[in-house]
């Protein structure tokens, strides 16, 4: 592994999906795990992940289409139709709440949180 993101606190993110705890993962955490503190979060946790809203709006917005998509090809154009009506900084404004979401998750060392 030869990049992994930590911030200016050195804090590395582990939210144990499986492809984050393979042999050759799992190895190299141990091997530097004096290079940053662990931030462990629950498995999977849609409060670390900025995917998972991006997911949700493209889902609503798919599934609000009449007719809805028939083939891959349609859904493919669906997703792509949706994404482009995104507005330009729709990225940059879920990436800026990401301290905002460490930062009550760590509060909280509960489920997951609404923003």
């Amino acid at each position: 592994m030869s990049i992994v993101h930590f911030d200016e606190f050195r804090q590395f993110q582990q939210d144990s999906v499986t492809p984050h705890t393979s042999k050759v993962a799992t190895k190299w955490l141990q091997e530097h795990s004096s290079d940053f503190r662990h931030f462990h979060c629950k498995p999977k946790s849609s409060d670390m992940n900025i995917i998972e809203p991006i997911w949700v709006a493209l889902q609503c917005t798919v599934q609000k289409r009449a007719p809805p998509p028939g083939t891959p090809m349609d859904l493919r154009t669906a997703l792509q139709d949706s994404w482009c009506e995104k507005p330009p900084g729709y990225l940059k404004t879920l990436v800026d709440t990401m301290p905002r979401r460490v930062a009550s998750l760590l509060c909280a060392r509960v489920g997951p949180k609404r923003y």
